[in-house]
Protein backbone atom coordinates (compact mmCIF):
# COMPACT_ATOMS: atom_id res chain seq x y z
CA UNK A 1 0.00 0.00 0.00
CA UNK A 2 2.62 2.56 1.02
CA UNK A 3 4.74 2.09 -2.29
CA UNK A 4 7.84 2.17 -0.50
CA UNK A 5 10.76 1.10 -2.85
CA UNK A 6 13.30 -0.22 -0.26
CA UNK A 7 11.86 -1.86 3.00
CA UNK A 8 14.67 -0.81 6.45
CA UNK A 9 17.25 -3.38 7.02
CA UNK A 10 15.49 -5.64 9.96
CA UNK A 11 18.90 -4.76 11.74
CA UNK A 12 17.56 -1.49 12.52
CA UNK A 13 15.16 -3.53 15.47
CA UNK A 14 17.91 -4.36 17.18
CA UNK A 15 19.86 -1.43 17.19
CA UNK A 16 16.35 0.48 18.62
CA UNK A 17 16.33 -2.73 21.26
CA UNK A 18 19.35 -1.54 22.60
CA UNK A 19 18.25 2.18 23.43
CA UNK A 20 14.17 2.61 23.68
CA UNK A 21 15.05 5.85 25.39
CA UNK A 22 16.23 7.08 21.91
CA UNK A 23 13.80 5.88 19.88
CA UNK A 24 11.02 7.44 22.26
CA UNK A 25 12.06 10.91 22.42
CA UNK A 26 12.87 11.05 18.43
CA UNK A 27 9.62 9.84 18.22
CA UNK A 28 7.90 12.71 20.56
CA UNK A 29 9.60 15.19 18.84
CA UNK A 30 8.40 13.91 14.77
CA UNK A 31 5.06 13.60 16.25
CA UNK A 32 5.04 17.58 17.48
CA UNK A 33 6.69 18.15 13.99
CA UNK A 34 4.24 16.66 12.12
CA UNK A 35 1.57 18.72 14.05
CA UNK A 36 3.54 21.93 13.49
CA UNK A 37 3.41 20.97 9.99
CA UNK A 38 0.13 19.98 9.97
CA UNK A 39 -0.57 23.83 10.92
CA UNK A 40 1.55 25.21 8.62
CA UNK A 41 -1.09 23.62 5.77
CA UNK A 42 -3.88 25.78 7.44
CA UNK A 43 -2.05 29.07 7.15
CA UNK A 44 -0.77 28.51 3.96
CA UNK A 45 -4.39 27.20 2.50
CA UNK A 46 -7.12 28.42 4.28
CA UNK A 47 -8.87 28.44 0.78
CA UNK A 48 -9.24 24.47 1.08
CA UNK A 49 -11.39 24.23 3.33
CA UNK A 50 -11.47 20.23 3.18
CA UNK A 51 -7.58 20.66 3.59
CA UNK A 52 -8.20 23.01 6.51
CA UNK A 53 -10.87 20.34 8.25
CA UNK A 54 -8.13 17.54 7.68
CA UNK A 55 -5.07 19.01 8.58
CA UNK A 56 -7.03 19.87 12.20
CA UNK A 57 -7.70 16.72 12.77
CA UNK A 58 -4.31 15.18 11.66
CA UNK A 59 -2.66 18.36 13.82
CA UNK A 60 -5.16 17.05 17.02
CA UNK A 61 -3.77 13.58 16.67
CA UNK A 62 -0.44 13.87 16.05
CA UNK A 63 -0.31 16.22 19.62
CA UNK A 64 -2.47 13.31 20.84
CA UNK A 65 0.69 10.33 19.76
CA UNK A 66 3.03 13.41 21.55
CA UNK A 67 1.31 12.97 24.69
CA UNK A 68 1.35 9.44 24.05
CA UNK A 69 4.84 8.94 23.63
CA UNK A 70 5.85 11.28 26.02
CA UNK A 71 3.51 9.32 29.00
CA UNK A 72 5.77 6.55 27.84
CA UNK A 73 8.85 7.87 28.49
CA UNK A 74 7.27 9.29 31.99
CA UNK A 75 6.09 5.71 32.50
CA UNK A 76 9.65 4.41 32.49
CA UNK A 77 11.25 6.98 34.56
CA UNK A 78 12.51 9.09 31.50
CA UNK A 79 12.06 12.40 30.25
CA UNK A 80 12.43 14.59 26.98
CA UNK A 81 16.17 15.60 25.87
CA UNK A 82 16.27 18.65 23.32
CA UNK A 83 14.83 18.15 19.86
CA UNK A 84 17.88 16.86 17.69
CA UNK A 85 18.23 17.15 14.23
CA UNK A 86 16.62 14.61 11.31
CA UNK A 87 18.54 14.33 8.47
CA UNK A 88 16.20 11.92 6.56
CA UNK A 89 13.36 14.72 6.35
CA UNK A 90 16.85 17.44 5.57
CA UNK A 91 17.40 15.00 2.56
CA UNK A 92 13.87 15.01 1.32
CA UNK A 93 13.47 18.67 1.19
CA UNK A 94 16.83 19.08 -0.15
CA UNK A 95 15.17 16.45 -3.33
CA UNK A 96 12.00 18.49 -3.79
CA UNK A 97 14.05 22.17 -3.34
CA UNK A 98 16.39 21.05 -6.30
CA UNK A 99 13.50 19.58 -8.53
CA UNK A 100 11.03 21.94 -7.51
CA UNK A 101 8.31 22.86 -10.17
CA UNK A 102 8.10 26.45 -9.86
CA UNK A 103 4.64 27.20 -9.77
CA UNK A 104 2.25 27.79 -6.86
CA UNK A 105 0.50 24.11 -7.57
CA UNK A 106 3.90 22.72 -7.79
CA UNK A 107 5.08 23.53 -4.49
CA UNK A 108 1.94 22.57 -3.17
CA UNK A 109 2.12 19.39 -4.15
CA UNK A 110 5.84 19.01 -3.28
CA UNK A 111 4.53 19.74 0.30
CA UNK A 112 1.86 17.18 -0.29
CA UNK A 113 4.25 14.25 -1.16
CA UNK A 114 6.64 15.87 1.34
CA UNK A 115 4.39 15.32 4.36
CA UNK A 116 2.97 11.28 2.86
CA UNK A 117 6.35 10.32 2.46
CA UNK A 118 7.50 10.97 5.74
CA UNK A 119 4.19 9.46 6.99
CA UNK A 120 4.65 6.23 4.98
CA UNK A 121 8.39 5.54 5.99
CA UNK A 122 7.51 6.25 9.56
CA UNK A 123 4.50 3.65 9.08
CA UNK A 124 6.74 1.37 8.05
CA UNK A 125 8.96 1.70 10.76
CA UNK A 126 6.34 1.72 13.31
CA UNK A 127 5.06 -1.93 11.38
CA UNK A 128 8.50 -3.52 12.54
CA UNK A 129 8.51 -2.13 15.91
CA UNK A 130 4.97 -3.82 16.34
CA UNK A 131 6.35 -6.97 14.79
CA UNK A 132 9.62 -7.10 15.93
CA UNK A 133 10.48 -5.66 19.41
CA UNK A 134 10.56 -7.88 22.49
CA UNK A 135 8.68 -4.80 25.00
CA UNK A 136 4.85 -6.36 24.77
CA UNK A 137 3.62 -2.62 25.59
CA UNK A 138 5.39 -1.00 23.02
CA UNK A 139 4.59 -3.70 20.47
CA UNK A 140 0.72 -3.32 20.62
CA UNK A 141 1.58 0.78 20.89
CA UNK A 142 3.27 1.07 17.87
CA UNK A 143 0.30 -1.17 16.25
CA UNK A 144 -2.12 1.36 17.27
CA UNK A 145 0.23 4.55 16.28
CA UNK A 146 0.91 2.48 12.70
CA UNK A 147 -2.49 2.75 11.49
CA UNK A 148 -3.13 6.40 12.08
CA UNK A 149 0.40 6.95 9.64
CA UNK A 150 -0.96 5.03 6.96
CA UNK A 151 -4.53 7.16 7.30
CA UNK A 152 -2.49 10.67 7.02
CA UNK A 153 -0.23 9.20 3.88
CA UNK A 154 -3.16 8.55 1.98
CA UNK A 155 -4.74 12.17 3.21
CA UNK A 156 -1.96 13.85 1.60
CA UNK A 157 -1.86 12.06 -1.30
CA UNK A 158 -4.69 12.84 -2.21
CA UNK A 159 -4.91 16.68 -1.53
CA UNK A 160 -1.93 16.64 -3.63
CA UNK A 161 -3.55 15.14 -6.72
CA UNK A 162 -6.77 17.27 -6.12
CA UNK A 163 -5.38 20.73 -5.70
CA UNK A 164 -2.38 20.11 -7.70
CA UNK A 165 -3.81 21.36 -11.42
CA UNK A 166 -2.33 19.70 -14.52
CA UNK A 167 0.87 18.37 -12.61
CA UNK A 168 1.32 14.73 -12.66
CA UNK A 169 0.82 13.54 -9.23
CA UNK A 170 2.13 9.98 -9.59
CA UNK A 171 4.46 10.43 -11.53
CA UNK A 172 5.85 13.01 -9.48
CA UNK A 173 5.24 10.43 -6.15
CA UNK A 174 7.16 7.36 -8.51
CA UNK A 175 9.98 9.46 -8.56
CA UNK A 176 10.38 10.35 -4.89
CA UNK A 177 9.98 6.89 -4.00
CA UNK A 178 13.03 6.43 -6.15
CA UNK A 179 14.77 9.36 -4.32
CA UNK A 180 13.69 8.26 -0.98
CA UNK A 181 14.85 4.58 -1.81
CA UNK A 182 18.58 5.66 -2.53
CA UNK A 183 17.94 7.31 0.98
CA UNK A 184 17.48 4.63 2.55
CA UNK A 185 20.74 2.82 1.67
CA UNK A 186 22.23 5.20 3.92
CA UNK A 187 19.78 5.15 7.30
CA UNK A 188 18.27 2.32 9.10
CA UNK A 189 21.29 2.35 11.09
CA UNK A 190 20.49 4.80 14.23
CA UNK A 191 17.66 4.51 16.86
CA UNK A 192 15.59 7.17 15.52
CA UNK A 193 12.42 7.17 13.69
CA UNK A 194 13.78 7.69 9.94
CA UNK A 195 17.48 7.41 10.93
Amino acid sequence: MLGLKMATDPRWVNIVERNLHEILIDHAFCEQKAASNAISMIVQYPFYVDLVQAMTEICQEEMMHFDMVHQKLLDRGLTLTFERKDPYVNDLALYLKRSAHGSKEGYFVDQMLFAAMIEARSCERFKILSEELKDEDLKKFYRDLMESEARHYTTFIGFAKKYGGKINVELRWQKFLEFEATLMEQYGKTETIHG
